[in-house]
């Protein structure tokens, strides 16, 4: 996509200053990058795209009708994901897009998977809209019932680069483990799941929302459990990295785990820093207006845990000017 960004061109809530950004070859939309068609990602970000939409013409919010921004049409589209997204907002040829609170931290500093890569300086941070958890998956006889057992064990980290490789390292060495104890295999986690099935894997590491279909699949077919993080080792981690939350598994999310206490990272909402303030505010008072808060509880069910009192969490670099005075009269921030 070329081009720079902003609103729809039927906005008019105010005429927006020479250097925000733009629509060029937008198509008079505001878009909203997600994942792909297949992630947790896309369906919430139809679900947002409608609460914030108010197409010209529509019945107004009292009325009954549309509760978004008047005149904004927004449009959420797939994407390959949190890095392509930060990319395509970090040369602002997009509007805005969700990304993991990690991989948007690890841009903005230049540090981790964006270690000697320019910093993508111009990001700021929107909402932080749901959690992704983080789930240690291990086969059910490997004997695995502490992180600290992973010792000697087939484990898989994902793909050297990827934001689960990052963060599952982390996670490591706050338990005092190094690389060179375990037995690492680098697949994504499809692949660790199947060689999980064929006994050839002995743990891996996914980030997702709850419930994640492939944990699912295994433990129902009885060949995985979850393992809990947890304990002081996790207090250090959540210091030193603000992205991380504490996060729950409830009972029987999965069949035959308990309720399990781990770590999550937030699913942010970000656009460059040159997006127009006065949309942003519009556009975050539309998706917490009261009356869409339905419109949020019949979506996907990531969807129904957008809340506005956790639309801070985790997040570790700086607001967008338009959120920081949308939330400052919400008094979340002082």
């Amino acid at each position: 996509m070329a081009g720079a960004a902003l609103a729809a061109a039927p906005w008019r809530a105010g005429d927006a200053r020479a250097d925000t950004v733009r629509p060029k070859d937008s198509g008079g939309f505001f878009r909203i990058l997600t994942g792909s068609a297949h992630t947790t990602a896309f369906p919430v970000g139809v679900t947002v795209a409608s609460a914030i939409s108010n197409p010209p013409g529509s019945r107004p919010c009292e009325k009954g009708g549309s509760c978004g921004v008047p005149g904004l049409i927004a449009v959420a589209l797939t994407s390959q994901g949190s890095v392509a997204n930060l990319a395509a907002i970090g040369n602002e040829s997009i509007e805005s897009g969700f990304s993991q609170a990690d991989l948007v931290y690890s841009a903005f500093h230049g540090e981790g998977v964006y270690f000697r890569r320019a910093k993508q300086a111009n990001l700021r941070v929107m909402a932080s809209l749901y959690p992704e958890t983080i789930h240690l998956v291990v086969r059910r006889n490997s004997g695995i019932k502490d992180i600290r057992e992973l010792a000697g064990k087939r484990i898989s980290l994902d793909r050297t680069g990827s934001g689960t490789r990052f963060n599952a390292e982390i996670i490591l060495a706050a338990y005092g483990l190094r690389l060179n104890q375990l037995r690492v295999l680098e697949v994504d986690p499809g692949e660790a799941a199947d060689l999980m099935a064929k006994d050839e894997l002995d743990a891996f590491f996914l980030i997702s929302g709850q419930p994640a279909p492939t944990v699912g699949d295994l433990t129902d077919r009885e060949i995985a459990r979850v393992v809990p993080l947890s304990g002081r080792q996790i207090e250090g981690a959540l210091r030193r990295h603000q992205f991380f939350i504490r996060d729950i598994i409830p009972a029987n999310t999965y069949r035959d785990v308990p309720e399990t206490e781990t770590l999550s990272i937030g699913m942010q909402w970000i656009g460059p820093e040159s997006l127009d303030p006065d949309l942003v505010y519009e556009v975050l008072r539309a998706l917490w207006h009261p009356r869409n808060r339905k419109l949020l509880d019949a979506g996907p069910a990531m969807a129904q845990r957008i809340r506005l009192g956790t639309a801070l969490l985790g997040v570790s670099v700086p607001l967008h000017a338009g959120a920081e005075r949308y939330y400052r009269e919400m008094k979340l921030i002082t």
